[in-house]
């Protein structure tokens, strides 16, 4: 056995369930986190995702399960004795303290001989970029610049776990944007196993390394950002991570390919399905290309991309015909009507044959 596969988990989630009153916030979630990775909690307002990042902190005590960090039930420990650092969507920094002070508070209450902290302290302004605000007080500062105060605070006692409850949302589009990408990077030079909380989609895709997608207080997917997004589990996921058309339709006689009224479209669904099945196909806008014009050899079908996969050649009004009522998204810049125009103009000058 290698070293990285004896390694414990970083945190370990096992049967981890919930209630407040009757409403029931988690169920039964298992999850295994591995040293060093980022991984994001995403889902909407009030699918648990907030409940257990704080019972992982310790600061809510789970009905039910167990809670590991590195091989160490921590389940019933408080958070003094966890081993993280927090970052809040609020900053939570002290106002009467110093850029400086607010940093090295944590290693001011741990005892820490002075000379280290001032270290410490100067290491992680220059990592953030804010060492010329040292001796500032947080009103003075801007709200990217105080969370990444936040940030440094939570880092000083070198943590083994960072947890981030939300920790943009608070913050404008284009700062929101900067820090994703100052977060990830600190996170991948520091090493250390990071959570982080977020309902914006986005936000877990360009910085998690596999997002763990809740609702109802269910995992509904956990994956690789890529997995997430090309490979969803479940309606609920393709709808909330990204945009997804749906189509109605049935099994074809190949392996692979389903029927839309007369028109027959290839799937990615390995696993075998009956003919005749009810099945729903999901579409990415992006995988619909609308592309240049294919002359069509008399009595013979050309290739063309059906919503992103290579199929056979159809005529696109009879295409048009089984899908223009099932799909209503706008595809770069045009509206179905607007697309369907543009085809009855060029059918007129004589071509029949088509990419989508």
């Amino acid at each position: 056995m290698s070293a990285e596969a004896a390694r414990p988990a970083a945190v370990a989630l096992e049967g981890i369930a919930k209630k407040f009153g009757q409403f029931v916030a988690l169920r039964g979630i298992t999850l295994s986190i591995s040293p060093g990775e980022f991984v994001c909690f995403l889902g909407p307002s009030g699918c648990g995702k907030t409940t257990l990042l704080r019972i992982i902190a310790g600061l809510e005590r789970q009905n039910a399960g167990v809670v590991m960090m590195g091989g160490r039930d921590v389940s019933a420990l408080p958070p003094s004795r966890r081993n993280y650092g927090i970052v809040f969507q609020s900053y939570a920094l002290f106002p009467n303290l110093t850029v400086a002070r607010n940093v090295g508070y944590g290693l001011e209450t741990r005892n820490v001989a002075k000379a280290q902290i001032e270290r410490r302290i100067d290491e992680l302004l220059a990592l953030v970029g804010l060492a010329a605000h040292k001796q500032k007080y947080p009103a003075q500062l801007s709200g990217g610049e105080q969370q990444r105060i936040a940030l440094a605070r939570a880092l000083a006692p070198s943590p083994a776990l960072l947890l981030l409850d939300e920790p943009l949302s608070a913050l404008d589009a284009r700062v929101r944007q900067s820090l994703r990408h100052e977060i990830r990077a600190l996170q991948r030079r520091l090493g250390v196993t990071t959570i982080m909380v977020t309902h914006d989609q986005e936000e877990a895709l360009a910085m998690a390394d596999r997002i763990v997608v809740m609702n109802h207080g269910v995992v509904e997917q956990v994956g690789a950002p890529v997995e997430v997004y090309m490979r969803p589990r479940s309606p609920f996921v393709a709808r909330f991570v990204g945009q997804m058309n749906f189509l109605e339709a049935t099994a074809g006689e190949r392996t692979g390919w389903a029927r839309l009224g007369s028109v027959e479209m290839r799937h990615r669904a390995t696993e075998p399905i009956a003919a005749g099945t009810r099945l729903t196909l999901a579409i990415r806008p992006e995988e619909i290309t609308v592309g240049a014009v294919l002359r069509a050899v008399e009595g013979e079908s050309a290739p063309f991309e059906v919503l992103g996969r290579r199929g056979r050649g159809y005529d696109l009004a009879e295409l048009w015909t089984e899908i223009a009522e099932a799909v209503s998204r706008v595809i770069d810049g045009l509206t179905f009507g607007e697309l369907a125009a543009r085809v009855g103009e060029r059918r007129a000058a004589g071509r029949s044959m088509y990419y989508i």
